[in-house]
C-alpha cells in the first residue's frame, strides 16, 4: 500500500529528520562562530560560546608588588593593592597561591605563605601582604586568583579588523576578481551547454564525456602549467589571468549543470521556434535563456562562493603584494601575528562571509531548482 500513488511513504518522517539534522549541523557552529565573535580572548579561551550568556569562572595568576614597594606600617612590612588594576575579572571569589590548587582560600580569609608572609584578598580584588621583616627577591608574590566574570559582549573585535591596513583594498581586489570570474564562465558555458543539448553535430558524445571527466580533475594539478601558459601569452599575474584561471575551473561544472537543465527542456517547444523559422541564437536568447534561469542562478551561486573565498589561485595567478592581496590574503596576514587572538579569527570569519551570506539568501530559492536539473523526465 505505501507504493500506490498519492499515498505518502512511511519514510517521510525519517527525511524530515534528516534535513533537521543537515540543517542544525550547518547551522550551530556558525551561530557559535557569531558569538565567538563577540567575546573578548580571555572568554573565549576559559569557556564555550553557549555559556557565553552565564556566569564565567576564570583562575589567572596575577604577581603582587616587588619586594622594595613595600612600606612600613606599625613595625611591618605592607604590600597592598587590587587585582583588578591589571586584571578586569570581575569579582573574586577565591585565590591560592600555586598553580595546583589556584582557588584554595575564600575570600577574605588570611593565609601565610611558603615564605612566611601573611597574605588576605577581597571579593573587590583588593589584596594586602604583610611581613614582619623585609621581604626579600626580586618578583613579587604569586597569586592565584578564581573571580566570577558576568556575561559581557563586545564589538571591538570587529573594529580591530575593518581598522586593519589594507582591509579595505583587499575588499576591492576581492570584487574585482569575483564578479567578472562569476559572469565570464556562465556566458560561455550557457553557450556551450545549449550546443551540446540541442544541436547535432559529430564528436558531441566525446565531448560531453570530456566535460564529465574534467570533473574530477584537482585544480591543483593545472596551477603550474597554466600559469607557465599564461606567462608566456604575457597575462600572468593579472586580473585577467585570475578570471581566466577561475573560469576555466569552473567551466566543467557549469557546461555539465547547464547541459543537463537544457536537454530536460520541453522539446515541443524548440520544434515550435524552429518551425516558425528562429534561428539556434534566436532560439537560445529568446526562449532557452529565460527558462535556464535557475541553473544559471545556481552556478552563479557556486562560483561566486569559490572566488570570493579562494586564497591559494588568487596567490599564483594575482601575486602576493599589499596592493594585488584579496581579503582572504589580508585576514591571513592580520592573523599572522596574532596566531592566538580567536576573537580576531571570529570576527574575521564573520566579515569575510558577509557577502557570500547575501548571495545565497538572495538566490538560493533557485538553487535547489537548479542542482535537480535534468534528474527527472
Amino acid at each position: 500500500m505505501d507504493n500506490i500513488v498519492g499515498q505518502k511513504s512511511s519514510l517521510t518522517w525519517l527525511v524530515n529528520l534528516a534535513a533537521a539534522a543537515l540543517v542544525l549541523l550547518w547551522t550551530i557552529p556558525t551561530f557559535g562562530l557569531l558569538v565567538s565573535s563577540f567575546r573578548d580572548r580571555d572568554q573565549i579561551l576559559t569557556s564555550g560560546w553557549w555559556q557565553s550568556l552565564f556566569p564565567q569562572e576564570a583562575s589567572v595568576q596575577y604577581r603582587a608588588g616587588a619586594p622594595d614597594t613595600a612600606v612600613q606600617e606599625g613595625g611591618v612590612y605592607v604590600i597592598s593593592g587590587n587585582v583588578f588594576d591589571e586584571l578586569a575579572l570581575g569579582e573574586v571569589s577565591a585565590f591560592g597561591t600555586n598553580s595546583r590548587d589556584p582557588a584554595a582560600y575564600p575570600v577574605g580569609e588570611t593565609i601565610t605563605t611558603d615564605d612566611g608572609y601573611e597574605l588576605t584578598v577581597n571579593a573587590d580584588g583588593s589584596y594586602r601582604l604583610t611581613s614582619a621583616t623585609p621581604l626579600e627577591g626580586t618578583r613579587g608574590e604569586r597569586i592565584f586568583i578564581t573571580s566570577t566574570q558576568a556575561p559581557s559582549f563586545t564589538t571591538e573585535n570587529f573594529v580591530k579588523v575593518l581598522n586593519a591596513e589594507g582591509l579595505g583594498r583587499g575588499f576591492l581586489n576581492t570584487l574585482t576578481v569575483s564578479i567578472p570570474a562569476t559572469v565570464i564562465p556562465i556566458l560561455i558555458a550557457a553557450f556551450a551547454a545549449y550546443a551540446l543539448a540541442w544541436m547535432e553535430f559529430p564528436g558531441r558524445a566525446l565531448l560531453i564525456a570530456a566535460v564529465v571527466g574534467l570533473l574530477v580533475v584537482p585544480l591543483q594539478l593545472a596551477l603550474i602549467p597554466l600559469l607557465q601558459l599564461h606567462l608566456k601569452a604575457g597575462i600572468g599575474k593579472s586580473y585577467m589571468g585570475i578570471w581566466l584561471a577561475h573560469s576555466a575551473f569552473g567551466l566543467p561544472l557549469a557546461i555539465y549543470l547547464l547541459r543537463n537543465y537544457m536537454a530536460g527542456l520541453p522539446r515541443d517547444i524548440i520544434e515550435s521556434a524552429r518551425v516558425d523559422g528562429a534561428t539556434d541564437f534566436q532560439i537560445f536568447l529568446r526562449i532557452i535563456l529565460p527558462l535556464s534561469f535557475p541553473a544559471l542562478a545556481s552556478f552563479a551561486i557556486f562560483q561566486f562562493l569559490w572566488t570570493w573565498n579562494d586564497l591559494l589561485v588568487a596567490l599564483v595567478f594575482l601575486g602576493s603584494t599589499q596592493d594585488q592581496l584579496v581579503m582572504t590574503g589580508q585576514l591571513k596576514e592580520l592573523m599572522g601575528s596574532r596566531g592566538g587572538d580567536w576573537e580576531i579569527l571570529a570576527a574575521s570569519a564573520f566579515i569575510s562571509i558577509a557577502v557570500p551570506l547575501a548571495v545565497f539568501f538572495a538566490m538560493q530559492k533557485y538553487l535547489v531548482r537548479g542542482l535537480l536539473a535534468g534528474s527527472v523526465k
